[in-house]
């Protein structure tokens, strides 16, 4: 049986692209979570261990809906592993019922613990950055210290003009009216939808 999980960090935040994934993947049952990727306790994660059985397969949308660090993900694979239990990351297209599989998530993981770690860089520099144009470097009134970084990275990914906002908002784990929220707070000119979209 496959049986899908889905996670976002708010509440502000859509679960149906994960969920219509895990749906065409063939999911039977798919456990819902709102809670961010930091926290330990995720009580529908706990509850899908309690049902997950020997032969079943465990699909997620993408690898960072699992772990909060490269070493808890490779240890939460490594239990998979033990209790027979396969993994597929639909996005990252990975399949450790195989052997080429489980090679192919291990060099994931690692490009994936390299990531977080270029938006953290990516972040520290949009503040440096922000410094030298003269704005104040902490969150403003009524933004999280969490949305405040979220809304920088999305300003350097959008001035990049390497993606569009579709795929912006995915990165950073936000609908595009929040990412769209972000950009005019930190008085981004935003183009035509069209050219948004590309």
């Amino acid at each position: 049986m496959k049986i899908g999980y889905a996670r976002v960090s708010t509440k502000d935040q859509s679960l149906n692209l994960q969920t219509d994934a895990l749906t065409k993947a063939g999911c039977e049952i798919i456990f819902n979570e709102i809670a961010s990727g930091a926290k330990s306790d995720r009580v529908e994660l706990d509850k899908l261990f309690s049902q997950i059985r020997k032969g079943d397969i465990l699909v997620v949308y993408k690898l960072d809906r699992l772990g909060r660090s490269l070493k808890h993900l490779l240890e939460f694979v490594a239990i998979l592993n033990e209790k027979q239990i396969g993994l597929q990351s639909i996005s990252d297209a990975i399949d450790t019922t195989t052997p080429q599989g489980r090679l192919f998530f291990n060099i994931s993981a690692c490009f994936s613990e390299f990531e977080r770690d270029l938006i953290r860089e990516r972040t520290r520099a949009g503040l440096e950055a922000a410094r030298a144009r003269g704005r104040k470097g902490g969150r403003r009134q009524g933004m999280t210290k969490e949305a405040e970084q979220k809304a920088i990275l999305a300003e350097t990914y959008y001035r990049e003009e390497k993606m569009g906002v579709n795929q912006i908002a995915l990165e950073i784990g936000v609908s595009k009216m929040t990412l769209y929220k972000y950009l005019r707070y930190r008085k981004v000119p935003i183009g035509s939808y069209q050219k948004l979209n590309k």
